[in-house]
């Protein structure tokens, strides 16, 4: 009996669960040239695409700042990847599952605006996709929809009580309109949560402590801070704040340790090269503070956005 004609396509699923993103690929490429007209193909050869981006962002094991040639490839492989989806929809309405992926496509690009239609399309199709609905918060979130973002959180924590990373995010889009109280409960309600837990997400403990930071409440937030980067050490935003707090108490060599630190890991933040001039100008260190100020004016020229 001849092969079925879908079989390289389960072979290629189980491949991409498995994580095997480049021998899926190759597979994909040969099977489109004899079935050029294959939506399915399309839309796995799309999936497999946006997947290599996510291996590269996560083969540290942490979230790392990425570089300008690192920023580059990933939002080549995001169009390459809407190529594929949009050449299979030519020949089949995309699923739920594929909008997801196209709307991740564009959160790649930034390209919010998209991002959201593509989301809320997908969440049409399958509103108990969990995930769905985390992802559609935080484009709402960077979209400044703040109100429409704990609308998301709130349906997402719905379908995944006591999230820590829903509840936290849910604390942002609190802060974000200004409702600083609420914000500071969503913060403290995700670190309870996971007070026992043996991996612990630094990120209500940097948002907490950053909030008290600009409430001028920096010995409380030194608590908070502390155990952020001892949960997340590879962070370079938990060492930026605790920086700050021990700059605002005028402890300028920690604060110059943590920034230094922070600047291992981010070495081309231009704004963590101010904070660390400022700190060494506070100490009479006037080279110092010279070459990094420097360095910090070069690269807001670079980057402005950074």
């Amino acid at each position: 009996m001849p092969e079925p004609v879908t079989a390289p396509l389960d072979e290629v699923r189980s491949l991409l669960q498995r994580g095997q993103v480049e021998r899926a690929e190759g597979i994909l490429r040969d099977y489109l040239k004899e079935h050029p007209n294959s939506a399915d193909a399309h839309f796995l050869l799309g999936y497999a695409l946006f997947r290599k981006v996510q291996l590269d962002a996560s083969s540290e094991g942490i979230i790392r700042p990425t570089t300008s040639e690192e920023q580059r490839s990933r939002e080549r492989y995001a169009k390459q990847s809407l190529a594929e989806f949009t050449e299979g929809a030519k020949y089949q309405v995309p699923g739920a599952f594929d909008l997801k992926v196209v709307a991740l496509d564009y959160v790649l690009l930034k390209d919010y605006p998209d991002a959201d239609k593509w989301l809320t399309r997908s969440l049409q199709k399958d509103p108990s996709d969990s995930d769905g609905w985390y992802y559609l918060g935080r484009t709402k979130y960077n979209e400044n929809r703040f109100d429409e973002a704990i609308t998301a959180f709130q349906q997402y924590l719905k379908l995944v009580p006591r999230s820590t990373k829903g509840e936290d995010n849910l604390g942002l889009s609190y802060q974000g309109l200004g409702r600083t109280e609420e914000a500071k409960t969503a913060y403290r309600t995700a670190i309870s949560w996971q007070e026992h837990a043996l991996m612990q997400d630094s990120g209500p403990f940097i948002n907490l402590g950053a909030l008290l930071l600009d409430e001028n409440r920096p010995q409380e937030a030194i608590s908070y801070l502390e155990r952020a980067v001892t949960i997340a050490p590879q962070d370079a935003r938990a060492h930026e704040q605790l920086g700050k707090a021990y700059e605002h108490i005028t402890q300028f060599p920690k604060a110059q340790r943590e920034y230094e630190k922070a600047l291992e890991l981010d070495p081309q933040n231009s704004r963590l090269h101010y904070m660390l001039g400022h700190v060494y100008q506070k100490q009479g260190l006037t080279a110092k503070a010279k070459l990094e100020f420097d360095r910090s004016a070069t690269l807001k020229k670079e980057n402005p956005d950074r």
